[in-house]
């Protein structure tokens, strides 16, 4: 129930699908001089060294991150978290989501993730030493249920859990009908997992029938070595910001440039 770890996957396809598209989300809520909220429910532990065993025994992030970072320009705030984590950390290190978010908001900003493996939040409160972060060994599902509305109300939750129960492709539509409900004007996403098996489908049909004006994006992309069953990666967004669908569209379109 908790053996999922992301040091194995940091870095691969689908985190620049969902770091990518949650940094440029951050970057625009920041726009406004107004604070805001940021809570995310399964945090991991923050921050990930791409030549460790756990990341070269996969390979993901040498068929992930190591070759589509030249996607994003130097001044994306992708690219920008990326210099400003290697500059602290080595020129190995990569950030999970909640450093992304650490690096884009701001001091008036409210940050609050959730972990509930008991050796990833150690290491999650360690990486977040210097960050205004609340680190909480929670359950994800009850924290933003208990947090809902948050304030500042204006802000964005993250919801990216391992999948490793998968019980969790029914309970979702039903989790982010209950969110929305309690935070209309919140901006919601779901990053998912999309497998051979196409489990997902069911699940995002549920989320569009629950909210059917929010956005769905999907990517698809090679398996990261043979017998790996992702080939792709879902964001589902309420409340997406203006402008969006167009950073999803060029994103869309890099990834069909990927060659198995």
């Amino acid at each position: 129930m908790l053996s999922y770890q992301h040091g194995y996957h940091a870095g691969n396809l689908a985190d620049v699908h969902k770091h990518g598209l949650l940094a440029w989300m951050l970057e625009y809520l920041t726009r406004k001089d107004k604070p805001l909220s940021y809570l995310e429910t399964h945090a991991g532990r923050a921050l990930y060294d791409l030549t460790d065993e756990a990341a070269l025994k996969t390979g993901e992030a040498a068929r992930g991150i190591a070759i589509v970072e030249s996607w994003f320009a130097k001044n994306h705030p992708y690219s920008r978290v990326l210099a400003a984590v290697r500059a602290e950390a080595g020129p190995n290190a990569y950030p999970g989501s909640p450093m992304v978010a650490a690096h884009l908001l701001r001091d008036i900003d409210q940050i609050d993730v959730a972990e509930l493996h008991p050796g990833e939040i150690v290491e999650l409160r360690d990486a977040m030493i210097n960050h205004a972060v609340g680190c909480h060994h929670l359950d994800g599902w009850q924290m933003a249920m208990s947090r809902c509305p948050p304030d500042p109300r204006r802000g964005m939750l993250l919801v990216d859990p391992s999948f490793e129960i998968k019980s969790d492709y029914e309970d979702i539509p039903d989790f982010f009908r209950k969110i929305h409900r309690k935070w209309p004007v919140g901006i919601l996403a779901l990053w998912y997992p999309i497998l051979v098996d196409e489990r997902h489908k069911p699940m995002t049909r549920a989320l569009l029938d629950a909210i059917p004006d929010a956005t769905l994006h999907e990517v698809r992309f090679p398996p990261a070595r043979q017998g790996h069953g992702m080939v792709g990666s879902g964001m589902f967004v309420v409340n997406a910001p203006y402008g969006f669908d167009i950073e999803a569209g060029r994103l869309s379109a890099k990834f069909k440039t990927l060659k198995a």
